[in-house]
């Protein structure tokens, strides 16, 4: 036994109950595929892993890709309590006049919640989302400061945006990087409203409108998120697709058709699926080491994680990584849960993928005088 060693090594096993993974041959990862799109992005949604990426920081328009923000609005008042999708919402003026695409609301007429939701989604109304923003903030001005405040929050450091519908404006700009955190925040804070953004067609006032994401009829494995275009802007098209347990979200921008943003988005995210796998290692609060607590009312303490851990890695290449577990040495009472006592590291062929802090599962509080006493002793012989 090694004295004074808290570097644990555990063997992630092929064998493991959790994953039940068959041995394969590790399959070799090409370049990412070429394509014509300006910039993009693809990232797996549970690990946060950018598997391809071009121009991912450069500041462009977004288009009707905006409303995939003004929507995160929507919801998080929905979910606030401060919005209810059976409101009615009188229809100004100003979105009755606006261009672009439409959800052919009328000028003084009241419509719920539910249905402009529907309509900013898969119409991708400008006129619905401007009488959202008038509804919830008094207008639309003031709705988005609400949505750069979401933004800022986020971590969406390049955004600025200038309206709620995408309509250009040469200071109305984010980056595919940005936008990818977004889509990831939405599927992740909205998981059943999310279920919106994979309906086809909705009929409003007898006009039938289609989702204008053509990959939800050519892939089944999608199921959203938000297309956008200007003439300043190009074709645009943030996607999502589930196949298996992995998620992954592409962001293309810039192309120059329906078509091509369609072929694009679809290149990359099977060019995803095809060399790349992820996997659940540990999930937050599961006890992954009991270490020694000094001074303390009990003398071990839990330790995990405080979000699950998911990697994302080559095909075939699991039976090649291993974790490592850094504990803290000379761990002392008291202690708040949380607190961080060392880390986790996932290592594949001596490549860090991953690093994260190994904390406290539970509250440990100073001893009593006898217990403190006593490890005194105790640690003094050590």
């Amino acid at each position: 036994m090694i004295k004074n060693k808290n570097i644990f090594v555990l063997l992630l096993m092929v064998i493991s109950t959790t994953y039940q993974l068959s041995v394969q041959a590790s399959v070799p990862v090409p370049a990412p595929p070429q394509v014509a799109a300006k910039n993009y992005l693809l990232m797996d949604f549970n690990s946060g892993r950018v598997l391809a990426e071009k121009d991912a920081d450069v500041q462009i328009e977004p288009a009707s890709i905006t409303k995939l923000m003004t929507s995160y609005v929507v919801y998080s008042e929905i979910e606030s309590g401060r919005l209810s999708l059976d409101e009615q919402v009188l229809i100004s003026e100003k979105a009755w006049r606006m261009g672009g695409s439409r959800m052919y609301l009328e000028v003084g007429s009241k419509v719920r919640v539910e249905l402009l939701l529907k309509g900013l989604i898969i119409q991708s109304g400008n006129d619905a989302s401007v009488a959202l923003a008038e509804h919830i903030a008094g207008g639309e001005d003031a709705f988005v400061a609400l949505m750069n405040q979401y933004a800022a929050n986020l971590g969406m450091n390049s955004t600025y945006y200038k309206n709620s519908t995408g309509w250009p404006d040469a200071e109305h700009l984010t980056t595919a990087r940005d936008i990818s955190i977004l889509a990831n925040a939405f599927i992740r804070d909205f998981p059943e409203r999310y279920k919106g953004y994979s309906e086809k067609v909705f009929t409003y006032n007898n006009i039938k409108q289609y989702n204008r994401n053509k990959l939800l009829w050519r892939d089944k494995s999608v199921d959203g998120l938000k297309t956008g275009h200007t003439d300043s802007a190009g074709y645009c098209l943030v996607s999502s697709a589930l196949r298996s347990d992995m998620r992954l979200i592409s962001v293309v921008l810039g192309t120059n058709s329906e078509d091509a943003r369609a072929s694009v988005s679809q290149s990359l995210l099977n060019y995803g699926f095809r060399f790349y796998e992820t996997h659940k290692l540990y999930s937050a609060g599961e006890s992954l080491n009991q270490s020694r607590v000094w001074q303390g009312d009990t003398d071990n303490v839990s330790l995990g994680l405080a979000s699950d851990l998911h990697v994302t890695i080559p095909r075939g290449s699991y039976e090649r990584m291993d974790a490592l577990l850094n504990v803290d040495a000379n761990i002392t009472a008291p202690l708040k849960k949380g607190t961080p006592l060392g880390e986790v590291r996932i290592v594949l062929d001596d490549k860090e993928l991953s690093n994260v802090p190994l904390v406290a599962l539970q509250q440990v509080e100073k001893g009593n005088v006898f217990q403190v006493s006593k490890d005194y002793i105790l640690k003094l012989f050590d």
